[in-house]
This record gives C-alpha cells, sequence and structure tokens, in this order.
C-alpha cells in the first residue's frame, strides 16, 4: 500500500501513531524523540565503527526527513527524475542481469560495474530495505540513494577502501544534503593514516567538492538505461571529470605509522 491510498487520517504527518507495515512493508513507525535517539546513538556507532552499514543505514533514516524532501523535489523537477520517481526501479539481482554485464565490452559502464563488485566485497542484494522513514514516497527516494551507492563508487573511480569512502561519502553529501553523508564526508577522515590523509586532501577533497557542485545529480540518472555505454562517455554527460588515483589497498584505515 502506498500514500496515496492510505486514508487522510494514516497520512504521514501522523506516522508516529499508526501501526507497523502500514506506510509500506517493513515501515516502523517513530516519533520525533525516538528518531533523535536513534540518530545520536547510530551516528555514535558509526563514527568509531564505520563497518556497521546497519547503524549507518539507521542514522541516515532518522535524521534526513528534510533532505529527503528536498531531494524528492528536486527530482520532481527533472525529467529523469520523475521518470524514476514514476517507475520506482530497484537495483537487485531479481532486476540485474550480471552475466549480461558480464559479456558486454570492456569499458562499457555495465562491465565496469560488475567487474568492480567482487574485488571491494560488493553486492547489489546486500541493501538494507527502509524502515523509518515515515512516508512511502521519501522511504523510495532513500532506498534508491542506497541502491546508486556502489554506483556512484564506480562513476568517481573510488574503492571501498576508507579513502574512497570518505571521497563518496563528501559527494553525497553536497548532492544530497543528508546528514549521514556530511558527516562521514567531514570526520571520516581521522582514520586515515598521514600519507593518505595527505593524498585526500591533495586531490581527492577537491575532487569530491567539484563534483558534487558540478555534475548532475545522481538521484536523477535513471543508470539502469546507461549500462552498455561507455563509462568515460557516461562521466562526460553527468559532467563527472576522470577520477583521481586511488591506492586499492582494501584497509586503508587510521595507523599510528604510515
Amino acid at each position: 500500500m502506498n500514500e496515496a491510498t492510505l486514508p487522510r487520517h494514516l497520512s504521514s504527518s501522523s506516522a508516529s501513531n499508526i501501526g507497523y507495515d502500514v506506510l509500506y512493508p517493513g515501515h516502523i513507525p517513530t516519533n520525533t524523540f525516538q528518531k533523535f535517539l536513534l540518530a545520536f546513538g547510530s551516528s555514535a556507532i558509526t563514527l568509531f565503527n564505520p563497518s556497521r552499514g546497519d547503524m549507518l543505514a539507521l542514522f541516515g533514516e532518522t535524521s534526513g526527513a528534510c533532505a529527503l524532501q528536498r531531494m524528492k523535489k528536486r527530482m520532481e523537477q527533472d525529467e529523469e527524475g520523475r521518470l524514476i520517481l514514476r517507475e520506482k526501479p530497484v537495483i537487485n539481482t531479481g532486476t540485474v542481469d550480471l552475466n549480461k554485464l558480464k559479456e558486454l565490452s570492456d569499458g562499457t559502464f555495465g562491465r565496469v560495474y560488475h567487474d568492480w563488485l567482487k574485488p571491494n566485497q560488493a553486492h547489489p542484494d546486500e541493501r538494507l530495505p527502509v524502515q523509518f522513514v515515515d512516508d512511502a514516497e521519501l522511504a523510495y527516494v532513500m532506498q534508491r540513494y542506497r541502491e546508486i551507492h556502489d554506483i556512484t563508487h564506480v562513476i568517481l573511480g573510488m574503492n571501498t577502501n576508507m579513502i574512497g569512502e570518505v571521497t563518496v561519502k563528501l559527494f553525497e553529501g553536497i548532492q544530497t544534503g543528508l546528514p549521514m553523508c556530511v558527516t562521514g564526508g567531514i570526520f571520516g577522515t581521522w582514520r586515515l593514516g598521514p600519507k593518505h590523509m595527505k593524498l585526500y586532501f591533495d586531490t581527492h577533497f577537491k575532487y569530491a567538492i567539484k563534483q558534487g557542485f558540478n555534475a548532475k545529480s545522481f538521484m536523477n540518472v535513471y543508470f539502469e538505461k546507461y549500462w552498455e555505454m561507455n563509462i568515460d562517455e557516461l562521466r562526460s554527460l553527468l559532467n563527472v571529470d576522470k577520477p583521481p588515483y586511488t591506492p586499492k589497498k582494501k584497509n586503508i584505515y587510521y595507523q599510528k605509522s604510515n
């Protein structure tokens, strides 16, 4: 059931007063104070343990209401964004044939995405479903953001090590305004060692800032329609510059000596 089919008294404004699964499957209603507690606790855990994807997801959902509204509005103002909101595509192995992507020509977006997944220990089915967003449409916007996160890595040429994640989070923070992304882009750097801290601020920080402001909003890109396009052509279409060199080492975290 989506919000459009709900009775007036069950609109998103009264979501905290209704039961589970009413606004959308898996929805857990919470009031403002509960959201504050959940956001505070999950952000603290995420800061000290960024591998806790569940806490990162919780932080994003309980702190992002205003940002999600702005994201949805920007999508409504864009032709491709409106199509995404209307069709509500999802990215998982039920909708994306990874074997078909594997057969695409070298250099195509789909092939690069496929080849990026395994070495970065990523998979399109691993994104958690949205639970704490009290609006069915905004819940989809959050889910879409999550499902294109790996694609953002690919377009920006970033791996899933710490320097790559911080770069992507800063880019996403600029494009979406989600507090989760802004916080990760700012405070995630403290886990980098001196050498990679220097690399980040010499190149990646500037790159993320420039792309964040200049590139087309990734939320308005129907990425599934571009699998067969050359990735450099897609970057050009999205106004994304060639990515900087990024170390492939997985565990680029804080070290006392580097």
